[in-house]
């Protein structure tokens, strides 16, 4: 482009450009151990998010940092899209094709 059809325009820096905004805290999920009873936060990479054909085929799950247990709970369609929305990646289970 020619430098007359950039007048008018003016050139605005980086850190100008970036000044309003705010830093964003990452997500954390509140959670509680069945076996131990301990609340605590967990980032999204703490949990795994599996999502099968079937209300009974879709969990997530943790690991307790307090007593180390293997935790795994049901997600309804609200929770998935909770989780997915704050981060959690999900692991989508594919059903298998009848007769092949």
């Amino acid at each position: 482009m020619s430098g007359s059809a950039m007048s008018g325009t003016s050139e605005i820096s980086v850190a100008s450009a970036f000044s309003g905004m705010t830093r964003v805290d990452p997500v954390v999920f509140k959670a509680a151990c069945p076996e131990c009873r301990v609340g605590f936060e967990l980032s999204a990479s703490a949990l795994r998010l599996v999502v099968g054909a079937t209300h009974r085929t879709t969990f997530y799950s943790f690991t307790c940092p307090q007593c180390s247990a293997a935790v795994r709970k049901p997600a309804g369609e609200r929770i998935v899209e909770l989780l997915t929305r704050g981060g959690v990646r999900a692991l989508r289970l594919h059903a298998k094709g009848r007769g092949a």
